[in-house]
């Protein structure tokens, strides 16, 4: 795995931590489109991950953006029934996707639960990754890649200690989450340090412990977001309260 570099930038609250995400995504997918026709993301749910959703489609700036040239993809999923409001999918429509152009057939959603299991929607998603992969890969390139980190530090749906750590394939079942729902569909870390930028969002006091520990070389099952990394770079973005525990060394700038 190549690591790129890390940055932490803080910001002064939640909205404003949104609303910097929302325009440094917006430039991001515009550069990529502007290099090679096309981008690809990954979402996250979660308060700052939805709140930059709907910061995104609040700015003017997003008619900047060919939606029809933008492969949309989810770190993880509850494995819920279609319609359910814990869906990440449908949080994410209501706060974007439904108010802009986008393709339907570049939006990937992960399989809700229609009477499978997880494990085949899992399955299900990784052969919807492989067959976008480029020549020569086995995954679609992922120009920026979202995580929500939670208090005790897991990012999608890979908690400490969970089998989701451990798990080698592309995308995993996860049982028995200590959050609920409990059954969810979620990216591995091989797929996530995939990406070229891994963004990890994170807000509020009770996130600062998980935040600290992971930037001070935290093993990754012990706290999974330690593990999210990008190959070109990991971008931490936080708010004043996350960020009591990072050394002032680390942080690029405040606003």
């Amino acid at each position: 795995m190549t690591v790129g570099e890390l940055s932490v930038v803080v910001h002064r609250d939640a909205e404003v931590l949104a609303a910097a995400a929302a325009a440094r995504l917006m430039v991001r997918i515009v550069d990529a489109q502007n290099a090679r026709g096309r981008a690809s993301i990954v979402l996250t749910g979660g308060g700052v991950g939805i709140g930059t959703l709907k910061a995104l489609n609040a700015s003017p700036a997003r008619h900047a953006i060919d939606w029809a040239a933008l492969d949309i993809w989810w770190g993880d999923e509850r494995f819920v029934a279609p319609g359910d409001p814990e869906r990440n999918e449908l949080q994410a429509n209501e706060a974007l996707l439904d108010h802009v152009p986008v393709d339907p057939a570049r939006v990937h959603r992960m399989p809700a639960d229609t009477g499978g299991s997880p494990e085949s929607a899992a399955e299900q998603y990784a052969d919807e990754l492989a067959k976008a992969a480029r020549p020569g890969a086995d995954l679609p390139r992922f120009d920026v890649l979202m995580l929500g980190v939670g208090p005790e530090g897991h990012v999608a749906s890979i908690f400490p200690e969970s089998p989701a750590a451990y798990d080698e394939g592309l995308v995993t079942a996860v049982r028995n989450c200590p959050k609920p729902p409990p059954t969810r569909v979620s990216l591995t870390f091989g797929t996530i340090t995939s990406a070229d930028e891994v963004w990890l969002l994170a807000a509020g006091e009770g996130k600062a412990e998980a935040v600290g520990l992971a930037l001070a070389g935290a093993g990754r099952v012990q706290i999974p977001a330690a593990g999210a990394r990008g190959g070109v770079r990991t971008l931490w973005l936080l708010d004043e309260a996350a960020a009591v525990n990072v050394p002032a060394e680390l942080r690029l700038r405040r606003s």
